[in-house]
Order: structure tokens, then sequence, then C-alpha cells
């Protein structure tokens, strides 16, 4: 990536990422204390002179900075600049916004907190002694976008010389993600991997470290012929090569070029240039040959033309638009998490082994209904186009940590073993679904899905942010935005917004004042309201004046999947709408709303938010259940509490008793799900406080699913969090119960809820695959 002139696309990835590092406040990350500092006591404490006593302690016993401080959950991710992405040698300064990018996928993923550490050095040697010289800080390293051949030289010298996990990411993230992808394409294939002859482009920190994972595994050395761009390496060869790649340079056979070794090769390993395998090179390779194209952005060649020239090859590139992407978040934050768990000095070949082949194995585990639920419409069973699992998948964290950590402790560089894995895999379920990461999944399901289910009606088209979320959809390719309002305003905003879509071009617009379908849809309505009172004149009108109802028409007559109304107005009066033309889901009760908000340390779902002003115990429990569906729809399992004013019996009035009853009908109704009630909401969010009132509670950890007695109750505890969480992100309200996706938001709307709404719509409409025309 340069500063060429850049395609409107690009241009507005680059204004958009712009605007995510500025606002609201500038960068990624931040330092937030974890103990309260409210008052003397505290500060005493916290600071001189109780701090005093920590340090005496870590004094006699360095393992108890583990205790005492946040090190045992602290890496660095350090570079020096000369490597970045695919921007090069930038510098260190100009690299910062990647590590601090890594230091969110380390917090997001695995709960690790990260310092960023750029260093304007350059010379090995020294900045091996500056790195080194942070062990008193941190609990592991992670090398990032180090060039190479120095690259291996410095871990290779940290290793030797710290007594914490080091990690560079670039070369063995990528090895123990491709060689999980390696073992189960040849399993598919039917090929023996002690066997295969493996063709190598690039020669580079990730491709030695791919090939040495992959010799491990049981390829034989001399069957690996790697390429540079020099050519094949070989011995003699008047260019020469440096010292990491001489382990795989052999005898001279006179190839010298790529189309030569990956003739009659099993497996193509590339981690260089796009476009260096051509289909002509791929179309000699031997029977089922298995690709590994790397190359980033740009893959070595392309999932389409491999296929179309090897319709029996499985391939995996690095890209998210593929199947198959060898993605290194799939490893680095669990490996960190096993080492830093078990008090790891180091990080063997074993626990990497480890790591590959729990990541191999859950690619054949059958999917869990989350994690199907999240990725509707994609096909998540292993073969072909599913070698290696989802970045997204919850387990990998269950799997992989504990494995890392058993490694660690057989391999004799574990300080604390892990006795009781089984337990340590439970508590490993707080980083699983109390992130921020819940929404990934919907926007991978919404992006997948196909452009037939992706017709977004949006009632409030002039709104600013109606209009700066259709932007956003249109360029992340979520959505098909249909912008409901008067074309001159619409055009005028835009242009004052400095947006780049345009009517007709980018998006659609539906002018309430002219537009052919003005006679269908006001037949449509008064047909449908004829028996409510309402006459043909006044279907007119309100066709004419309510776009809510325009976009409900719409949807009914299968003009668009999904409506996104409520910028403006009243909740009750968009609703209304929705119930006389899109009408309710059959089998469901009727109509309710759940809202998320998540939060630094947990999400959390509220229901119902908006619709039921009292449900009895019924509808209550009929309420929880699409509750607990919708959370599904996350890739979450449901954790439900039935909350109250009264703990577990502790009061006999009537709400109290109905909440205890809807809880007992629930559980009737959904045997699987872990639920609880009545109880109090922080008993819902701790089982310690729960274990005190209740020994034989059935919910297991914290609750995620807050099922409310009244409308009232949820409502203000949701607005209530809203507000008072910082770093909250929310979503909703979403409407359960429709007959198609359709959902009224709020006045605080912001352009982030609007995008997530608009995710989470076309997901739905992919899942449905509903069409209502009549």
């Amino acid at each position: 990536m340069s500063h060429q002139a850049l395609s409107p696309a690009e241009a507005a990835l680059r204004d958009a990422a712009l605007h995510y590092h500025r606002e609201p406040k500038r960068g990624k990350i931040s330092v937030t204390p974890i103990k309260p500092l409210s008052n003397q006591i505290d500060l005493s404490l916290a600071y001189s002179p109780g701090v005093a006593y920590p340090c005496l302690d870590i004094q006699k016993d360095p393992a108890k900075a583990v205790e005492y401080t946040a090190r045992g959950n602290l890496v660095g991710v350090i570079t020096n600049g000369t490597a970045v992405l695919g921007l090069g040698d930038i510098g260190p300064l100009a690299g910062k916004p990647v590590m601090e990018g890594k230091g969110c996928l380390f917090k997001k993923f695995a709960g690790i907190d990260v310092f960023d550490i750029e260093l304007a050095e350059r010379d090995p040697d020294k900045l091996v002694d500056i790195i080194a010289a942070l062990e008193p800080t941190l609990g592991g390293v992670n090398l990032e976008d180090i060039k190479a051949p120095e690259c291996f030289l410095i871990e290779r010298k940290l290793r030797e010389r710290m007594n914490i996990p080091v990690f560079h990411d670039d070369q063995h993230g990528t090895a123990i993600i491709s060689s999980a992808a390696l073992l189960n394409a040849l399993e598919l294939v039917g090929k023996n991997i002690w066997d295969v002859e493996v063709a190598v482009s690039g020669a580079g920190a990730a491709a030695i470290a791919c090939l040495d994972v992959m010799v491990a595994l049981g390829v034989q050395p001399q069957h690996v012929h790697a390429c540079d761009s020099k050519g094949l390496i070989y011995q003699g060869r008047a260019a020469g090569y440096d010292e990491s790649k001489a382990r795989y340079a052999h005898p001279d056979t006179g190839a010298r070029t790529l189309a030569d070794v990956v003739k009659g090769a099993d497996v193509f390993l590339g981690c260089s240039t796009g476009g260096v395998l051509t289909q002509d090179m791929v179309k000699t390779m031997a029977d089922k040959p298995v690709i590994l194209a790397l190359a980033n952005p740009r893959p070595e060649i392309t999932p389409e033309d491999a296929k179309a020239a090897r319709p029996d090859c499985i391939i995996a590139t690095g890209r998210s638009d593929h199947p198959n992407q060898v993605n290194n978040v799939l490893c680095f934050p669990y490996i960190f998490r096993g080492a830093l768990d078990c008090g790891a000095t180091k990080i063997t070949e074993e626990m990497k082994l480890a790591c590959v082949r729990e990541i191999a194995a859950l690619a054949k585990v059958e999917t869990v209904a989350e994690v199907a639920a999240a990725y509707a419409g994609q096909k998540l069973s292993f073969g072909p186009d599913y070698i290696i699992p989802t970045p997204f998948d919850p387990r990998l964290i269950l799997r992989i940590a504990p494995a890392v950590a058993r490694a660690a402790a057989q391999s004799g560089v574990a300080t604390r073993p892990i006795a009781d894995l089984q337990a340590y895999r439970a508590s490993l379920e707080h980083y699983v679904y109390q992130t921020g990461m819940v929404m990934r999944p919907v926007y991978a399901s919404a992006k997948a899905a196909p452009d037939a289910v992706k017709r977004v009606a949006y009632a409030e088209g002039e709104d600013e942010r109606v209009l700066g979320a259709a932007q956003i959809a249109v360029d992340d390719r979520l959505a098909r935005p249909i912008l409901i309002g008067r074309p001159a305003v619409i055009e005028q905003r835009i242009a004052k917004a400095g947006l780049r879509i345009r009517l007709g071009r980018d998006v659609e617009n539906v002018d309430p004042d002219n537009d052919p379908r003005f006679r269908q849809y006001w037949e449509t309505y008064h047909r449908l309201m004829a028996r409510n009172g309402l006459t043909a004149e006044t279907a007119k009108a309100a066709v004419r004046r309510s776009n809510t109802t325009i976009g409900a028409l719409m949807v009914r007559l299968g003009d668009a999947d999904a409506l996104l109304c409520g910028t403006h107005g009243r909740f009750d009066q968009h609703l209304d709408h929705i119930r006389d033309i899109i009408g309710i889901e059959p089998g469901a009760p009727g109509y309710a709303t759940i809202n998320a908000i998540m939060m630094p340390e947990r999400t959390l779902f509220v229901t119902d938010t908006y619709v039921n002003e009292d449900p009895g115990a019924d509808l209550l429990a009929a309420i929880a259940k699409m509750a607990a569906d919708e959370v599904r729809n996350f890739g979450v399992p449901p954790k439900v509490a039935f909350v109250s004013h009264s703990n577990f019996g502790s009061s006999k009035r009537a709400s109290a008793l109905k909440v205890r009853r809807a809880r007992d009908l629930f559980c009737e109704q959904m045997p699987g799900v872990q639920c609880d009630g009545e109880m109090h909401g922080d008993d819902a969010l701790s089982a310690t406080l729960r274990a005190q009132a209740v020994p034989d509670s059935t919910l297991e950890g914290e609750a995620n699913l807050l099922v409310c007695p009244n409308l009232d109750a949820a409502n203000i505890l949701f607005n209530v969090l809203k507000l008072t969480v910082s770093n909250g992100v929310t979503v909703g309200p979403i409407l359960l119960g429709t007959a198609a996706p359709a959902h009224v938001l709020t006045r605080s709307a912001t352009v982030r809820r609007l995008i997530n709404m608009t995710a989470l719509a076309v997901a739905e409409a992919a899942a449905r695959g509903v069409k209502m025309r009549e």
C-alpha cells in the first residue's frame, strides 16, 4: 500500500480507518485501574505506605509478582518497524497503530493485557539487550514485524536469555495455522504427510517457520523444495543464501524456478508475492494438490483460478473473503493464554505442535449450535472448504489454552503446572462470550449472505446517522440500503456530510411523494386494515406520510428483506405499523424486545425492554424462550437469570411468585438451557453470592440473559447500564416474534448501533430466507 491514487473503495476504507483511530478517543488502547481508588484508605493501599508490603514479599520470593502485580497477564508486543504488514520498513512510530491493534486482539480474544513497545533500534544485538531488560515488567514477549533474517537471531537470543515466553508471531503463528490446515487437507485427499513433495514460494521468516513445523509433523526435509526471490535454493547456488535457509538447500538437480519444483508437487506453500503461482503451474501438480497461498492482500493464486485449473485441489489463503482463512488470531491469543496461566518460561516446540493438533481437531468436531447460528448460511462441516475453524469459534480458547498448558508441563517449562485441566477449561469460559467480539460472527454472517437477502429499508432515510450507516454498509458490503425519503433532501445531506454514496448507483431511493408502486402499496395496506376502520383515502394518506408504513409494506411485498426504523418518533407508533403489516411469526406468543450491551468484561442481554408492560408468567417464559434463541444467534450459549426484587423465595409478593413460575415454565420448555431464578441482579452475575443463597443453583457462572419481571425494570436497567458503563457497545432493541426481519430503534441510536442492527437484520434475513410476497 502506498500514497498513490486510491480507488473509491480504498479511499472509503482509509477515511473510515483514520476516523476510527482518531475518534472518540485517540488510539485504540488505554491503561485502566482495576482496583478502587475513591478514598484515603484506598490510596494508602494502592501506594505508600501499603504498597511496601507486596514489594517486600516479591523481594523475598520473585514468584509472588504473579499474585501482586499484573505481570502474569501482561504481554509486550514489540517491534522496530522494519517489516510492518504489507507496508515494509516504515519505522517504529508508523508501526504503532499495528501494535495497538495487536493488543486489542490479545485483550478481546483472550483477556490478555498488552503494552505495545516500539523501539527505534535496528542493531539486532542492541535490540536483544533492550528487550531482555524488560523481563521484570512483562509476562511474555510477542515479537512483531521485525524483518528477516534478523528476526531469527533476535528471537533465538531472547529465548536463551529470558525466562518468559518469547514468540515471533509472524513466524510461528502462520506456521501453526498453516500446518493445521495441511494436516486436515492431507487427510481429506488421502495422502501421508511422510510422502508428500512440497514446493515453496518464499523463504522468509514465515515460510521457514512453516517448514520447520511441517517437518516436525512428518514432512521429510528432502521433500521440501524452496524458492526465494533468486530462484530455487540449492547447495552451491552462485547467488548464495543466508544461514536460516541452509537446512532446506539440497544437492543441485538442475531445477531452478518455481515452475520446475511445482511440477509433480503434492503441496504448494506460498509466503511470497501475489500472483506468482499460475494456473499452468497448478495444472502440473500431483493428483489432488493442496495449495496454501498465504500472501496478503493478494494470494499467490486466487481460489477461483486454482479451482478452475484443478477442480480437485484444496486451497487456503490469508483472506477472510475466501474459505479456509489462515488467520493468526486462531493461535496467538490462546497460546499465550495457556503459557501465561501455567507460568511457562518458554514456548516450546511441543507447545506449538499441541496448538496445531487442537486447531486441526476442532475443524473436524461437529459445529455447535451457537457457531452454526452465528455463521448462518455458511457450511461449517469438515471438508475441502472447511479445513480450519473460523476465527470466531468460541471453542478455540477452551481447547488450545489447556493443551498448551499441558504441553508446557510435559516439556518441563511450566513453573505453575495446572493440575486440574478440566477446572481450568471451565474457568476459560469467562473469556469466551464476555468480550466485545460478540458481534463479529454476526458481521461475518451478514457479509457472507447472498445479495438477494441484503436489501435493508431504512425508514428515516433522510437522517444523517442513517446516511452514515448506509455509507459503511455499502463500503463493507454488509447490505444493499434502501433509503426512504425525499431524494433532494437526501442528496443535499449526503453532500453536506461528505459521503460518497449516490442514489440509484449505490443505494435505492423510495420517494414517498413519487413512487410507481404507490397504488400497489396503498391498496395492500387498505386490504390489510379495511376491517379496522381504515378507508381507501386514509390508506393513501398513511402511505404518503409514514415512512415506516412504506418500509413495512416493502418487506411484506418482497421489495425489501428487512426494515430498520425508529430513529425519530415513538417506539409504539412504529411497532403498530409493523404489527399491522408484517405481522407475528407463526408460533410466536407476540412481540418482545431484547437489548445487548457489550462491556469490557462481559456481554449482557436484557429482555423485555420495550414491548410488554407487565407480562404474566406464561408470557414471560415465552419471551425468555424467544430471547434465548436470539442470544444463540450471536454464537453465545444463553445462560438465563429470571431477576426480581425477591431472591429465591425471600418475598411472597405477586411479582416474585410470577417470576418464579415463569422460570419453572421456561425450564420445562427449554431443558437444555441453563437458567435459575427468581433472584437478585447481583446474584445473577455472581456464582459466589448465588451459592450463599442456594447450594444447588441450576445456573453455572455468570448469567448473560437477564429476564426482567416487567417493561419498567428491563428498560430502566438497560438504559442505566448504557450510560454508566464506560466503553460499552449496545445493540438493539432487537424485535422478537416478527414474521420477517423488522426492528424499531430509538432516538439515541448512533451510527455504530445502526450498523450493528443492519448486520443483524441481514444475518436474520439470510437465516430465515423468508419472502412475504402475496
